[in-house]
């Protein structure tokens, strides 16, 4: 992966007309002290309301013209740029035929309060649902957990649905992660019980979330809020994070190489009911945790840096990893053996996810598309998915294995069904830099984390029953 550039094009958000006339509203039109009043409902959007909120009256465009000019003046990252340019005709050919009719999903709130942020634009795994009401994402280098019953109840006070899990940000706050100091916090995984965030220095920060997913009501508060710790020599008081309830269970760095960043973080359990951790990073190496006590169980060499590895589902037995190469490898978890090699993208590599079954694996690429695979006959992959206007930053299975969510790097989320062979899909059409998708673990409901300066946010959508009560909508 690089470390910097970025996927270029116009603005997310259209300037308004009115950002010189003191008399008119800009486009910013919340602040952080604002009600729920800056949400948008289903409710809301059936009555005209913008999804997002964006008062479009305000601007030279409509929300269809304005996504005319962002479709048509975005620019893709590549970094083979030519083998892509030239194999266009073939990739065109061999693309899926698919109908964009389908509707397996409903809007049903943008939360405002939720909010993220990226610090690389090639890594887009910073959000994860634990529970149909616990998000984990990445705002300002802390891990922030964030829950839609606390919010909409109210309780505790003003904003309580989000509480900070981990802050590592430095600064004036001195919240540090122990014997490492600042992370910039680039990817995210929150499960089995623990949140873990990789840093742009190969830093591996993790603590374990049990009690933080019992703050329904918000009368039980994480201990950083409430036992600061003195600066010595001075008067003034700042948080403790690692104190207590609070420590976490992992601050290190599992590389000391200068290209060391940890692109991207698995978590999951083994065959034995032991929960471990898998790092991928830029020194072209992926290493295996135990989440007990964080000691090193493997570690295997590629020759490219290592961008995304997922688990095979079960058994546990198969690791997948891409990287910076066309090319994605397959290969035996403890021994480290090469079972297969997937042939077919024609940029690098930053996406993949598992099938359920343990058969189907995605991987989604800088040329701008999506593969599906079956490893047990992985000479050729027998789907090609298209995205919009850029690269598949990000991949996810639906629980049951009935959806397959690929999000780009901006504006589209693509909802396949995978149970149709990948012919149907449903296209969440939005304005922002995708900071992440999930599935809850019941495969009911998908978050999207739109990372902006104005309009950042969470968007929830519904599984579609075609049965639906207006009181759930209000």
């Amino acid at each position: 992966m690089q470390d910097s550039e970025s996927e270029e094009g116009p603005g997310p958000f259209p300037d308004s007309e009115a950002e010189d006339d003191d008399d008119e509203v800009d486009l910013e039109v919340f602040s952080d002290d604002e009600d729920l009043v800056r949400d948008t409902t289903a409710v809301q959007l059936a009555g005209g309301r913008d999804i997002q909120g964006i008062p479009w009256e305000l601007t030279q465009y409509t929300r269809e013209g304005y996504r005319t000019v962002r479709n048509r003046e975005y620019r893709n990252y590549f970094n083979l740029e030519e083998a892509v340019a030239a194999a266009q005709p073939r990739t065109d050919a061999e693309a899926a035929k698919v109908a964009a009719d389908g509707r397996f999903f409903s809007f049903y709130r943008n939360w405002r309060q939720a909010r993220s942020s990226i610090v690389h634009f090639q890594l887009r795994n910073l959000l994860w649902a634990t529970t149909a009401h616990d998000l984990y994402l990445v705002h300002e280098n802390k891990v922030q957990h964030w829950n839609s019953v606390a919010q909409r109840s109210g309780a505790g006070g003003h904003g309580s649905g989000v509480s900070t899990v981990m802050d590592v940000s430095g600064g004036v706050t001195g919240a540090v992660a122990p014997g490492l100091g600042q992370v910039q916090l680039c990817t995210l995984c929150a499960r089995e019980g623990l949140v873990a965030g990789g840093g742009f220095g190969g830093e591996l920060v993790a603590r374990r979330i049990g009690s933080e997913e019992k703050c329904l009501d918000g009368t039980q508060r994480c201990a950083q809020a409430a036992q600061p710790r003195r600066v010595p020599g001075t008067t003034r008081d700042i948080l403790a994070p690692w104190r207590r309830s609070c420590s976490f269970a992992c601050s290190t760095r599992v590389t000391t190489s200068d290209n060391s960043i940890t692109n991207a973080i698995e978590i999951f359990r083994a065959p034995s009911g032991q929960v471990r951790l898998v790092c991928s990073n830029n020194d072209e190496t992926v290493r295996t945790f135990s989440a007990d006590t964080f000691q090193l169980i493997s570690q295997h060499r590629l020759p490219w840096a290592v961008n995304c590895t997922v688990v095979q589902p079960g058994s546990g037995r198969l690791l997948l990893t891409v990287g910076d190469d066309p090319t994605a490898h397959v290969y035996d978890a403890a021994s480290g053996r090469q079972v297969a090699q997937l042939k077919g993208h024609l940029d690098y590599s930053f996406a993949a996810a598992w099938h359920p079954d343990g058969y189907v694996v995605a991987t989604g690429n800088q040329d701008m598309t999506a593969r599906l695979w079956d490893l047990r006959y992985p000479a050729a992959s027998f789907a090609l998915l298209k995205a919009h206007i850029g690269a598949v930053r990000s991949l996810r299975f639906s629980p049951d294995g009935r959806f397959l969510a690929v999000a780009e790097p901006a504006d589209y989320v693509t909802i396949y069904d995978a149970a149709e062979g990948y012919q149907r899909s449903q296209v969440v059409d939005l304005f922002g830099e995708l900071a992440g998708i999930t599935f809850t673990p019941e495969g009911d409901r998908l978050y999207v984390a739109i990372s902006d300066v104005h309009y950042s946010s969470v968007l929830q959508f519904e599984r579609h029953t075609g049965q639906r009560l207006w009181s759930d909508l209000l």
